[in-house]
């Protein structure tokens, strides 16, 4: 009993630190809008360096991360986790308000990097907090958390930021010299600045709650070992010797990359129809909205109905499926069917994630840094389209780069996530 009261306590905290992490990482999307019209950006591909610069500090700090959580063990490193996140909300929102664009990139590569922290730690976290079979119903839980604050996000930021934005941007082609439209984009940038200290400020915030709580420190690998009874983990010498986890890295990449093409890139998308700036920044929540749906189905579903497995080959399905009618279509349609990708993204990661460290044993912490590296997909998928839509047809890109994707994931869910474990 005091087992479950306390398992259910640490579903609490990590829910919230979920709804945390939701709220800064799918800013993003409105972000693309803010600093191509802030920075006077000619060019959606240089607009997605924002994608790029968050989601590639997963690649370079994943491994890091775990070595520090070897030092700092789990609650602490999510602590330290929020604190270089505030560092980094810090530092975008002074330099985003200065039109420094190289800097305000630094301040997102910084969360990101806060964020690889954060995630390595949590995500085996949920997973492994109970039954490993259930582990996408607690990453259900704590997603529908993510994605409450990721539909948020974009209409708070839009409200205090982008509102009118339609007519800034008439006002700034109308300007008749440099110095006007220079005071138009500086009072434009300069709106960023209070949000931004505000999330610093929450961050140091739950930082220091978190170190404060009661939040049980789990050993993820023992933990593991246990739960899977993995005799042959404790025979390999290296990370690299599971070619699940590696097979599963690799659907982290892509997952990713379609699940930021949804939810970031669907505004430019929409943009692509001529649709309005006041209507495509709120695009991202529309996705969000319907990834919160999928996590409702998840939590129901998973695994009185259906396994982990079994709604990873259903999701694979709807997206070849949704990507494939938003190509057959157009307008405010095909936006639609981009937003209910979302639907077709929800469970993706509460499947792949418990699936590809099942039976790492002593190896679970490196074998969640490699896991988490795999969203450096969110930087490289989406700088992509935006860079190949400008000399092809932006829906034709989209469905090359988004098919293969999800019949990469089809193929992980039927073979690959047993790939090794028979041995």
């Amino acid at each position: 009993m005091q087992q479950k009261q306390n398992n259910t306590y640490a579903i609490v905290i990590i829910g919230i630190l979920f709804f945390v992490f939701g709220f800064v990482t799918w800013l993003n999307g409105p972000l693309i809008t803010y600093v191509k019209l802030a920075f006077g950006l000619d060019t959606d591909s240089k607009a997605f360096l924002v994608t790029t610069a968050f989601y590639m500090a997963y690649f370079f700090l994943a491994l890091p991360s775990s070595w520090i959580l070897e030092k700092t063990g789990m609650k602490r490193g999510m602590a330290l986790g929020l604190l270089v996140m505030a560092v980094g909300t810090f530092i975008f929102g002074q330099f985003a308000t200065h039109r420094n664009y190289p800097m305000s990139l630094v301040g997102l590569f910084t969360i990101g990097s806060g964020l690889s922290l954060l995630q390595t730690a949590s995500n085996p976290y949920i997973s492994i907090i109970g039954p490993i079979e259930s582990a996408a119903q607690r990453i259900s839980i704590v997603g529908i958390c993510n994605k409450i604050a990721g539909i948020l996000s974009p209409i708070i930021l839009s409200a205090f930021v982008l509102k009118g934005i339609n007519k800034l941007e008439d006002r700034v082609t109308i300007a008749t010299d440099q110095n006007t439209k220079d005071a138009i984009l500086n009072e434009f940038a300069a709106k960023v600045y209070t949000p931004y200290l505000i999330m610093a400020v929450i961050l140091v915030l739950v930082a220091f709650w978190v170190m404060r709580s009661s939040l049980p420190e789990v050993k993820a690998s023992e933990v593991n070992m246990q739960q899977n009874n993995t005799a042959g983990a404790g025979v390999k010498t290296s990370v690299l010797q599971f070619p699940h986890l590696l097979l599963g890295a690799l659907c982290i990449f892509v997952y990713v990359g379609v699940e930021v093409m949804a939810g970031d890139a669907i505004g430019t998308y929409g943009k692509g129809f001529n649709i309005p700036t006041d209507e495509t920044k709120y695009f991202t929540s529309y996705t969000l909205g319907a990834m919160l749906l999928g996590y409702i189905i998840g939590l129901v579903a998973i695994p009185k109905y259906i396994s982990q497995q079994t709604a990873l080959k259903i999701s694979a399905l709807l997206g070849i499926i949704f990507t494939a009618a938003a190509y057959a279509s157009t307008g405010y349609v095909s936006v639609a069917f981009v937003a209910a990708l979302g639907l077709a993204n929800a469970l993706m990661w509460p499947a792949i994630f418990p699936l590809a460290i099942s039976g790492l044993g002593k190896f679970t912490e490196k074998g969640s840094a490699i896991l988490i590296m795999g969203i450096c997909g969110g930087a490289i998928i989406p700088k992509a389209f935006a860079s190949l839509k400008e000399h092809y047809n932006f829906q034709l890109v989209f469905l090359l780069l988004m098919v293969p994707c999800y019949l990469y994931i089809l193929f992980y869910a039927i073979r690959g996530f047993k790939a090794g474990k028979n041995k």
